[in-house]
């Protein structure tokens, strides 16, 4: 197996002194051994095989867990949860901040494997590696703000003083797929380490080392190992096992499985939060900049080869700007660099599995039977590597063909003329899902028109990457998109136990001894319509 590319941290700081040292050469062999070692077990297993989606090539390979796994994965976490969680918000803090470090320290390393597992472009394995650090960052200096004990307004103002407190939940449970391996491995999990959980880890299993190197420098950073327990196999084997036994799940996948997941975690009663599917829209109107609009259209729609959960699939134009529009970036689609390759070169990179591929296959063979026209693209490169494909824009879409409604998780987009605003929002709007959408024209306008689309995150005059980027704010969907939120308040709470604790001073709440009922019932209602002219504070 050909080694994976190692470097010199000085070579990317250009002489500024490295926050860490430089990290240890190794073959690629002993470093995959190494990751493979960090899977909980509890005793010998068979074990399962991670490809290179670029030319087949294998990777690596993991154990196959089983319950007993995911058993001995929880217990160990929850023994070490409770130290974890006495540590002080200072001191998980300047872990997670060593963390961050350690993720840019490690950069190309981490998208060498990143790219070697799931075959995408080196920027949009980039684009994982800002996350995790921004969201590192992030918790690591707001979680105390977040989490620290509140006043509300107690029962009897004055007499009734109440706070609200937070503990962590448990053990949290987190499943991530395959497409942003390493971002939605830990991204979701720093949040619930700063909280005070631990954690234990399902990747999916096409791309469990970049979880794994992850997961690596977390313990490097000062996670304590059985605070995070990582364990490999199959979601139809490990989901269930895990949902019985966790205090909370995290779940990035499909609608069709998230709808599992959520009867699982309603059986046993415990919290869950899912990303699930999209169909997202893009809105392009007739006063957006249409050399601006198309750059952007172009990583809103191709990032990632399209296997992004908040990437474009349906556009629609406004008739006064298509002839224009339309055109130039049907040009700009076609002159798109796909390929191999561990540099900057290629904007597209491979599907990453042969079930990606056919997918994509199957839905652009059926729209063009059925009437729909290729502007470009529209074919498998095999030349290339056996799992690329073009990226495709199709217009004629019609609604009896699968891609119309259907999420295709692949790098083809529907194009369509419409007359206006209004015929844009109400198509835009016209779906099961409701994850991202974008909206092109100018700032007050787009920003009005954003308010009216049903999706969890709108991006005005950007495809995805604002909102995504806006960490101190919430993402999430509407409809069959999702449940709950990640980032932001919203993201670290989610992961906590709020407790209210309420202490009644000299007054007790009901009549006193003596007192006559209906006198108590009296005083009580005009103290309320006292109350009633009184503003709440917070």
């Amino acid at each position: 197996m050909p080694p994976v590319e190692t470097f010199d941290p000085a070579d990317e700081l250009r002489g500024q002194r490295a926050p860490h040292p430089a990290p240890t050469r190794w073959s690629s062999a002993e470093r995959i051994e190494r990751l493979a070692g960090l899977v909980t077990t509890v005793g010998e297993r068979p074990h399962q095989p991670s490809h290179a989606p670029y030319d087949g090539r294998l990777v690596g390979e993991v154990p196959t867990c089983d319950a007993d796994d995911v058993e001995l994965a929880v217990q160990r976490a929850r023994s070490a949860q409770k130290g974890w969680a006495d540590r002080s918000f200072e001191e998980r803090r300047q872990v997670l901040l060593r963390f961050h470090d350690l993720v840019l320290a490690h950069q190309d390393d981490l998208l060498d494997l990143t790219q070697l597992e799931t075959g995408k472009a080196r920027l949009s394995a980039f684009e994982e590696l800002l996350d995790v650090a921004m969201t590192a960052r992030y918790y690591a200096n707001t979680a105390e703000r977040h989490l620290r004990p509140r006043r509300r307004q107690g029962a009897l103002p004055g007499l009734t003083r109440t706070t609200v407190v937070h503990h962590p939940k448990g053990v949290i449970g987190v499943i991530s797929p395959w497409n942003y391996p390493l971002t939605l491995a830990v991204s979701d999990a720093v949040p619930a380490l700063m909280a005070g959980n631990a954690v234990v880890l399902k990747p999916d299993a096409q791309t469990p080392f970049t979880a794994l190197a992850a997961v690596e420098l977390l313990y490097e950073a000062g996670v304590p190992h059985d605070v995070f327990g990582v364990v490999t196999g199959a979601g139809s084997t490990l989901g269930t096992p895990m949902i019985e036994r966790v205090d909370y799940l995290m779940f990035t996948g499909s609608t069709a499985t998230g709808r599992i997941v959520a009867e699982q975690c309603g059986r046993h009663l415990i919290g869950f939060s899912a990303e699930l599917g999209g169909k997202n829209p893009m809105i392009v109107l007739a006063d957006a900049d249409v050399d601006t609009t198309v750059e952007a259209a172009v990583r809103a729609c191709f990032s990632n080869t399209g296997q992004l959960c908040i990437s474009i699939e349906r556009m629609y134009v406004e008739d006064a700007v298509y002839d224009r529009f339309v055109p130039a970036l049907v040009e700009r689609v076609a002159s798109m660099s796909v390929g191999a390759g561990f540099d900057w070169e290629h904007e597209v990179g491979s599907l990453v599995s042969e079930q990606q591929l056919e997918v994509v296959n199957a839905h652009v063979d059926d729209a063009v039977a059925k009437g729909a026209r290729v502007l470009t693209g529209g074919r498998a490169r095999p030349d290339l590597g056996p799992l690329f494909y073009e990226p495709t824009l199709l217009t004629d879409v019609t609604d009896d063909m699968e891609l119309a409604r259907t999420e295709t998780f692949g790098p083809v987009v529907a194009v369509q003329r419409v007359r206006d605003a209004e015929e844009a929002l109400e198509l835009a709007n016209d779906t099961t899902y409701g994850l991202n959408a974008s909206v092109w024209t100018d700032g007050t306008r787009g920003e009005a028109l954003a308010r009216r689309i049903r999706a969890g995150t709108v991006n005005v005059n950007e495809g995805y990457a604002a909102t995504w980027g806006s960490i101190d704010a919430p993402m999430g969907g509407m409809k069959e998109s999702g449940v709950g939120r990640r980032h932001g308040h919203e993201g670290i709470v989610k992961y906590t136990e709020p407790q209210t604790i309420a202490v009644q001073r000299l007054l007790p709440i009901g009549p006193r001894p003596g007192m006559p009922v209906a006198a108590y019932a009296k005083v009580m209602s005009g103290a309320l319509s006292a109350l009633r002219r009184l503003p709440l504070r917070r």
